[in-house]
């Protein structure tokens, strides 16, 4: 029984950001902790010059990410930590280069209690992820593919779970473009272990990016299409609740277009060719979701900047979920090949 309120715990803290309804495992898989992400929305694929791009889209794997690295922090909602490290290495022409990652997430620490509502003790929940990736030019073409391969493992107490996933992505890449166009398959994998015999499925997302830079005007368009695999993803919110004259009250009906609009993100990026930009998203989805009528909330809102310090960049982004609810992400990214001049 006392696993029960344990795994309780757990659930409540796994809905707080699930994609889809809440009814996979390992969902930290599918939040942001990349700054310059989040700030554009939260879900950009499309970021071909970025270390941290590779956890989500391993096909944006390059030569032009040798030997850069970058440490991740989020302080996410209820005193949530999430945090990542990512490196990428060129090895050779003939090989390519190799991206590597760690994610962490620290729930904190919770009350541990018995069926009859006594107090046991306390205990911590964590989940960690590491991966590796790899992307390759395909002959004479500006199309590549890439995979990542990643371990997965979750603690509440004593208990634990355990899995692997793949992500595959196909990127259109061409610097003399000013577009690039990608499609992402996302957490595809098996839970080797169950916290409670019974196994769930991952966070499957499959997406669709796209990012457009304008020729004379310094701005960079960034747009994603995501939970392809599920297309309602739509949730009542209680704060769209009518009431009839009878007193009755119920949800307002989610129209397609209301529940299409849900899987868009939408980003901009001013000066991205700059020691400082400016970064600005929009969610659809949780807009809709966390939205409140009698009160402007700003939720799904984000913005955040970069600046480049000589061999350093440092990003932030702020994201608005709630009136009383905000997540910051900080990153710092640095080129162990460049000089300071």
């Amino acid at each position: 029984m006392k696993f029960k309120v344990l795994f309780f715990f757990y659930i409540v803290c796994a809905t707080t950001f699930s994609q889809v309804g809440g009814e996979t495992i390992f969902n930290f898989l599918n939040v942001p902790t990349s700054a310059r992400q989040a700030a554009l929305g939260g879900k950009v694929l499309t970021l071909y010059d970025d270390v941290n791009q590779p956890i989500w889209n391993p096909s944006t794997i390059n030569q032009e990410l040798d030997n850069k690295i970058s440490i991740n922090y989020v302080n996410f909602l209820a005193d949530i930590n999430y945090g990542s490290v990512n490196f990428a290495h060129f090895f050779s022409k003939r090989f390519g280069t190799l991206h590597g990652g760690i994610t962490f997430v620290d729930y904190g620490e919770f009350i541990a209690a018995d069926e009859n509502g006594i107090e046991t003790g306390t205990f911590k929940s964590r989940d960690l992820a590491a991966s590796i990736g790899y992307a390759r030019n395909l002959p004479w073409s500006d199309f590549y593919v890439g995979a990542n391969f990643k371990l997965i493992n979750s603690t509440i107490d004593t208990y634990t779970s355990s899995g692997a996933a793949f992500d595959f992505a196909l990127l259109y890449y061409n610097y003399q473009k000013p577009y690039v166009i990608t499609a992402v398959v996302r957490n595809l994998g098996y839970q080797i272990n169950a916290f409670d015999e019974i196994r769930e499925p991952l966070p499957l997302a499959i997406e669709i990016g796209a990012s457009y830079k304008l020729e004379n005007i310094p701005l960079k368009w960034h747009f994603t299409i995501d939970n392809l695999q599920q297309w309602n993803v739509s949730v009542e919110n209680p704060s769209d609740a009518e009431s009839n004259i009878g007193g009755n009250t119920s949800n307002k009906k989610i129209t397609f277009l209301n529940n299409t609009f849900r899987h868009f993100i939408v980003g901009a990026e001013f000066f991205p060719d700059r020691g400082f930009n400016l970064r600005f998203g929009y969610n659809f989805r949780r807009a809709r979701e966390l939205r409140l009528t009698e009160i402007r909330t700003f939720s799904g809102f984000t913005a955040g900047f970069g600046i480049k310090l000589g061999k350093m960049r440092f990003n932030y982004a702020f994201s608005k979920y709630h009136p009383t609810s905000n997540s910051s992400t900080f990153s710092l990214q640095i080129d162990l090949n460049s000089k300071i001049r």
